[in-house]
């Protein structure tokens, strides 16, 4: 597809009214209801459930991952999201480092960032030779394919970002200090380098999309949007089923009459005056003079 097409087609894909709060809660709570449905069932089965997500920085991963777990178990959804490799694992196999943490009977496993590094950072950053990264994709779609023939369900996510809304994104994670800690050196570095980023990607996605184990591409600059559609897609893409439960009631109790705590007993104070000290203690070391 040349760029022009691919750039209508992405305006028609991405070109969709925002989403107000109040109705995209509304519809993750439905999804929640379905991921909860589909965690009881890969449980009760024995299913064994891997999902990978990829992408640039700042294409929304971790939002993604979070929407995705925040009502569900983590026994039963697990997030990995690996550091750097040791000395050790630098003289692993390069796959056996991911491998521990494939699903077992009754899991869901999640990777933000997987053994796609390769393919991805450590090719364009130069932490592997280009033989390296060519080998690792002549060899990734074997092992994806006894993961499968295993029995494990593997869907694999590349969230797509534009140049402008990215710049948007890492801008405002300088700005706000909540977020400063998801700026790193690297992500600065690997910024300026855009096309070799999509030359990688390219090459990826030519070398593993196959029938076994196909990327599933989301336009992500609406973020909400794309949450909504990833699990939207997630959920249609498993054969679950809802497992029955009886009713649930509470049991009878006896409560005795409560006794008052100990006085030694430390009490956590309210936040609120400890919030204002704190501002106060700020306010007065940035003003020494007590100046207006």
């Amino acid at each position: 597809m040349n760029q022009a097409a691919d750039k209508t087609r992405r305006s028609k894909e991405t070109d969709v009214p925002k989403l107000k709060g109040r109705e995209y809660e509304e519809k993750l709570r439905k999804l929640h209801v379905e991921l909860v449905k589909l965690q009881e069932w890969v449980k009760r089965e024995g299913k064994k459930v891997c999902v990978v997500f990829e992408g640039r920085d700042g294409a929304g991963k971790g939002g993604v991952i979070k929407a995705i777990t925040e009502r569900v178990s983590p026994r039963v959804f697990r997030v990995v999201a690996l550091a750097a490799p040791t000395e050790r694992e630098k003289s692993q196999m390069y796959v056996q480092r991911y491998m521990q943490h494939f699903p077992s009977a009754g899991e869901i496993v999640i990777f933000d960032r997987s053994w796609y590094n390769r393919a991805g950072v450590e090719r364009v950053m130069g932490f592997c030779t280009e033989d390296q990264a060519k080998g690792f994709l002549r060899v990734v779609p074997s092992v994806e394919k006894a993961m499968v023939d295993s029995g494990i369900v593997l869907l694999k996510y590349w969230l797509e970002v534009s140049p402008e809304e990215q710049t948007s994104r890492l801008t405002a994670r300088i700005d706000d200090k909540r977020k400063i800690w998801k700026l790193s050196q690297m992500d600065l570095d690997s910024y300026a380098r855009w096309n070799d980023y999509t030359r990688c990607r390219d090459d990826m996605f030519q070398a593993t999309d196959t029938a076994w184990a196909p990327w599933f591409i989301a336009r992500s600059d609406n973020k909400r949007q794309a949450r909504l559609n990833i699990i939207a897609h997630l959920l249609s893409s498993i054969p679950y089923k809802k497992v029955p439960r009886g009713d649930v009631k509470l049991p009878k109790r006896k409560v005795a009459r409560s006794k008052p705590l100990r006085a030694s007993l430390k009490i956590v104070p309210q936040a609120y005056d400890r919030a204002s000290r704190a501002t106060q203690r700020t306010r007065a070391a940035e003003n020494p003079g007590g100046r207006r």
